[in-house]
């Protein structure tokens, strides 16, 4: 099992405002309720397409998403529903675009894999490996040129870091002092094999910071506050025009891969380990011990419970989308009769 090194940025701060503390709380109890009722739902038939979850790395989107400005850039990929939640979109519009329906975030026809809202600043959910890491790069870029003080925030897996995307993008991020924060989700599998079996260094992310003249950041990904405090590092030295970073966060996925996937190639110890470190207990028992009332969390987790079950509603409700929609939006235009 891996743990974080002597690199690590993993120590919490010693005094977070309580506020803070509840908000991070509620937002990854909202990540892991409407991925599980998501999953129930898809074994109902009303998910369309498979699903890739996020479930047990709560912790980063929510870290990240709490340090970020409104007007900055998420980037993530197919495991992105935590992601684009964090960033304020509201849940039933992303559970009617899992179903399919004309009242999903993208009209039903993204599906779960391509969850984007420009107007939270979730810039996209990328399919393909990689693929996303130049694109965060131009949007960084783009607010450079600006002036803006926007960051671009780029979430990808370990198995992204052997992808040459990631490198192009990351020398060139370097030579322009460009405002992105690159995060490695480490969650210790690339689909279904280990990460340390088909890459030369320890640590796929971080070890190859240097190559890039970057500082090796590595933090506890299940830790929330420790997310959200190298989170804030790093975008006050991209806001302050110091460049970019490449973050490491150490995680773990529950579940398999994606819905079609039971994971058994996973040691049972591993798994085990793994699971005591869940980020929502873990924050839970910490902001019990601060002081924050057993009854207080309760009734976050009672409200968010409500919450998920009237988005489902909402999302049952929608409608299937017309064939009319089919030719729309496939290009900056809107439509495509102007291309025949």
């Amino acid at each position: 099992m891996a743990s974080p090194s002597k690199k690590s940025s993993s120590a919490s701060p010693a005094a977070i405002p309580a506020e803070v503390g509840l908000a991070l709380y509620r937002t990854m109890v909202e990540c892991r309720q409407l991925e599980v009722r998501a999953q129930e739902l898809f074994f109902e038939g009303l998910v369309r397409g498979t699903t890739h979850l996020g479930t047990g790395q709560e912790a980063v989107a929510a870290g990240f998403a709490a340090a970020m400005r409104p007007d900055d850039y998420t980037f993530c990929t197919y495991r992105g529903h935590n992601h684009t939640l964090a960033r304020g979109v509201p849940m039933a519009p992303i559970l009617a675009e899992l179903f399919g329906r004309a009242n999903g975030l993208l009209g039903g026809k993204g599906g779960s894999m391509h969850l984007t809202s420009v107007e939270h600043g979730a810039m996209g959910s990328y399919a393909i490996v990689g693929a996303h890491l130049p694109i965060a790069l131009g949007a960084a870029w783009s607010a450079q040129y600006r002036k803006s003080g926007q960051v671009a925030v780029c979430f990808f897996g370990d198995g992204t870091t052997n992808i040459g995307a990631f490198h192009e993008a990351l020398n060139m991020a370097a030579v322009w002092k460009a405002p992105v924060v690159f995060v490695c989700e480490n969650n210790q599998y690339m689909e279904y094999t280990p990460i340390g079996a088909v890459t030369a260094v320890a640590r796929p992310a971080a070890d190859r910071a240097s190559a890039y003249g970057l500082e090796p950041i590595v933090v506890d990904g299940n830790d929330v506050e420790a997310v959200y405090a190298v989170a804030q590092t790093a975008f006050e030295r991209a806001r302050a025009g110091e460049g970019p970073s490449l973050i490491e966060a150490l995680t773990y996925r529950h579940g398999g891969h994606s819905r079609a996937d039971p994971a058994k190639y996973r040691p049972a110890d591993e798994v085990k380990a793994w699971l005591e470190r869940d980020p929502i207990p873990q924050h839970r028992a910490r902001l019990v011990a601060r002081g924050i009332a057993e009854a207080d969390l309760d009734a976050i987790d009672a409200s968010v419970r409500e919450a998920v079950a009237a988005a489902e509603a909402e999302a049952r409700a929608g409608l299937e989308p017309s064939v009319d929609v089919i030719p729309t939006e496939l290009w900056s235009d809107g439509g495509s009769a102007w291309r025949n």
